[in-house]
């Protein structure tokens, strides 16, 4: 098995689109058998997705998402755990004993976070402010 972590300073990454690097895990047998850290190479939101299955990854832990991301992780069968805060190995740890506090429900909707994303301003109808209707910015926009 490998999980994959959104990673800065040793801290669970708290928004997976704009995450500049994860850190991998390689499980064997309910114990962490090697781990490193990985730089996305300024891919974001949906390339992210592809990104993880070209690394071989089972799992990702990770704090905020939104639905675009959630969409492509499935279609990758990635599975998804989301809503985790604190040590990226502790988060581990907590996984690999059946006891980590994440969120199924998680959703990223950028409203109240105390961060910046590129898909513009959401209007009086939450309708986002800078796609055409069917385009895809990777957030929870339509």
């Amino acid at each position: 098995m490998r999980i994959a972590v959104t990673y800065e300073s040793g801290k669970v990454f708290q928004h997976f689109g704009h995450t500049e690097r994860f850190k991998i895990y390689d499980i064997e047998e309910g114990k962490i058998m090697g781990e490193q850290v990985v730089d996305t190479n300024g891919s974001g939101h949906g390339a992210l997705a592809g990104f993880l299955a070209d690394l071989k990854v089972d799992s990702l832990i990770c704090g905020g998402i939104g639905g675009g991301a959630q969409m492509a992780l499935a279609q990758a069968g990635i599975r998804l755990y989301g809503g985790v805060s604190g040590e990226a190995d502790e988060a581990v740890k907590a996984f690999l004993a059946d006891r980590l506090d994440y969120d199924p429900d998680i959703r990223c909707d950028h409203h109240g976070h105390g961060h910046d994303h590129s898909c513009g301003n959401h209007g009086q109808d939450g309708q986002c402010g800078h796609h055409q209707p069917g385009s895809h910015c990777g957030h929870n926009c339509h």
